[in-house]
């Protein structure tokens, strides 16, 4: 496969589409949370060197600290995603799709010294190559997947019709066709509309009125649009 979309299908059914990411924008996202710590790292360093050895003290505690539960904290809390993460369209997920918890980020954290090995991430650089989902030994070990976080899309607004019920049943994707159909309200000619909409609803001697009026009616109604 060329693409890097995954299908997932949650036990309600639903069929989730999930696209991993490649090393290449991990290894962007790991070099901006790199300078976000070092960052912290110097500010913590010129304040607390002020203290003598007790502040160096507090220094290595604070380093090991921000170090280990840096991307623990911000996986678990800010929906999988680091600053780094973030600021490329990044996420960390269950390979199910769900949210990663604790334990799965304390796991892929843990096993960074090991991907990190023998130097600049050597052996997770290999690993993401040969991995048809570009794990590393973590994702590997702690069964999560790096992916590209959804764009979220503003609802479009539907014609101004009085929403009503179909004149008969509709199956899933009729239904679907039908909404998609109305959204396009205004990217189409009145004629084109009217044209299309003949095709799904063709005259009848009791249903004289416009079919696309009748189609964005039903779409409104599927929709839960209230009159």
């Amino acid at each position: 496969m060329l693409d890097t979309y995954r299908e997932i299908e949650t036990p309600e059914g639903v069929e989730l589409r999930l696209r991993v990411a490649g090393p290449v924008v991990r290894s962007l996202a790991w070099a901006i949370d790199l300078l976000i710590r070092g960052g912290v790292y110097l500010a913590l360093a010129s304040t607390l060197s002020l203290l003598g050895k007790f502040g160096w003290g507090l220094l290595l505690v604070a380093l090991f600290l921000i170090e280990w539960f840096y991307p623990v904290l911000f996986e678990v809390y800010r929906h999988g995603a680091t600053p780094g993460k973030r600021s490329m369209g990044l996420c960390v997920t269950h390979d199910d799709g769900t949210p990663v918890g604790w334990s799965a980020s304390m796991i892929r954290n843990l096993l960074r010294y090991v991907d990190f090995l023998p130097f600049l991430y050597g052996f997770g650089l290999v690993s993401m190559l040969l991995h048809p989902d570009f794990k590393r030994l973590g994702d590997i070990a702690a069964g999560t997947r790096v992916v590209y976080r959804e764009a979220k899309q503003n609802a479009v607004a539907l014609p101004a019709v009085e929403a009503r019920p179909p004149r008969f049943s509709l199956g899933l994707e009729e239904q679907r066709a039908v909404i998609h159909f109305a959204e396009r309200a205004n990217a189409l000619s009145p004629e084109r509309m009217e044209e299309l909409a003949r095709i799904i609803l063709p005259p009848t001697p009791s249903h004289s009125a416009s079919a696309v009026q009748e189609l964005h009616a039903t779409a409104g109604w599927l929709m839960g649009k209230k009159n």
